[in-house]
């Protein structure tokens, strides 16, 4: 399919459909006790998004407590080691709690707030999910359980230890590989015993419906301040546009902003090691259609069609499948997906951090290696990319398994 057939003028009021599809992408494929739970979310959402009550104070709380708008910062010194395309990151390292997930989790911890809930629900991979719902959870005076693989537990610990701060119950996941999966597999769980009480509020634009649109235009704010702030600064749109992508909330914020521009947008997933299966988490190029966690996508499925194991430097991007829209605009032709290794995401950790002064999450560290490679690919133009978070978790890390280059 073409996106020449979409109307991308009015995608936003078409995508999804009231089902929470995404052409044959999305849904909510879950329990019937779930389902009591997703259409009471989903009937609260859809009403409150409307209100000018709920929407002034989500301005005020990114306003006065997130320090929203975030910058665009021009990276003059490395655009000229490369060449002469000009690269521009969307400073979301600035949010409040150091990435994008904030945008999501206070209008998430809200809309809690406006069902009378008593407390919040989360997995984490990075811990930036985790860190932002304990902040929201805090600033709403919620209760807040964040589950999270024992893998990412070590290697993210600066960021367990700010959720623990903020007074969340951080719960170890040992299941499994113990990573991002085995988190969502045990929040789900918990939700399905708890969920009259509580919210579950997930950390991308995945899951059951509707969490895909629900976070996508909490984070859309992302991209509509960019496209403004990028056409004050230079007078004219971005030539390109990139993200990184695991479930793809960043991304989905970003993209939102330009799809109706003629702009090309590039969404990067993590080839990790290589392309052997259980290397890397690379799903939308590399997986076949599939249903997991409540919602169809695209996903790496093992020999007996269930989720492959994945594999990922960043912790915020292994996950074996990726979020429903991300699917669909794939097929639409709208959004190229391609793939950055570990290695070249480590390279750009380091070349970003020394020529700017701007130590990225390895996760964003995926799109600035792919907006290095596309600027030298590219003879003139400007290339921006969202960096979605900041790199003060994976220092101990990176430190220790590369080194410091």
């Amino acid at each position: 399919m073409n996106y020449d057939n979409v109307d991308f003028g009015t995608y936003f009021k078409n995508y999804p459909d009231k089902e929470g599809f995404f052409g044959k992408y999305g849904g909510a494929y879950i329990s019937e006790d779930l389902k009591k739970a997703m259409e009471e979310i989903s009937e609260a959402y859809f009403t409150i998004c409307k209100s000018s009550k709920f929407i002034s104070e989500l301005r005020r709380i990114r306003r006065e407590f997130q320090g929203r708008p975030t910058p665009i910062s021009h990276l003059e010194r490395l655009s000229t080691k490369l060449g002469n395309v000009q690269l521009y990151v969307k400073r979301e390292d600035l949010n409040h709690t150091g990435a994008h997930k904030l945008n999501h989790c206070m209008g998430e911890a809200l809309l809690a707030k406006y069902m009378g809930k008593k407390k919040v629900i989360a997995e984490t991979g990075a811990g930036q999910h985790g860190v932002a719902l304990a902040t929201a959870a805090a600033y709403f005076g919620l209760e807040c359980d964040i589950y999270m693989g024992a893998v990412d537990i070590k290697k993210q610990a600066p960021n367990v230890a700010r959720m623990k701060i903020l007074g969340a119950n951080v719960v170890e996941v040992t299941e499994g590989l113990a990573t991002l999966k085995e988190a969502v597999d045990a929040a789900f769980k918990a939700y399905s015993r708890e969920y009259k009480d509580c919210i579950y509020c997930i950390g991308s634009v995945l899951g059951p419906h509707p969490f895909p649109v629900m976070v996508r235009d909490f984070q859309s704010v992302v991209g509509i301040e960019a496209r403004e702030q990028f056409i004050e600064m230079t007078g004219e749109l971005p030539d390109a546009v990139v993200a990184c992508v695991g479930g793809g909330s960043n991304a989905m914020g970003m993209f939102s902003g330009f799809l109706n521009d003629p702009v090309d947008i590039y969404g990067v997933e993590p080839l990790g090691k290589g392309t052997k299966l259980g290397d890397h988490a690379a799903s939308l190029k590399y997986g076949t259609e599939g249903i997991m966690h409540g919602f169809n996508s695209i996903m790496l499925k093992d020999e007996n069609g269930e989720p492959a194991p994945v594999y990922s430097v960043a912790s915020g991007l292994d996950y074996p499948s990726s979020g429903p829209e991300h699917a669909f605009l794939q097929d639409l032709g709208r959004v190229k997906y391609d793939v950055i290794s570990d290695d070249e995401a480590v390279d750009a950790f380091f070349t970003l951090s020394r020529l700017e002064g701007i130590i990225p999450a390895i996760e964003s560290s995926h799109a600035v290696a792919y907006g290095m490679k596309l600027a030298k690919e590219m003879k003139r133009g400007s290339i921006l990319i969202n960096l979605s978070g900041r790199g003060d978790k994976d220092m101990d890390y990176i430190i220790e398994k590369y080194g410091i280059k």
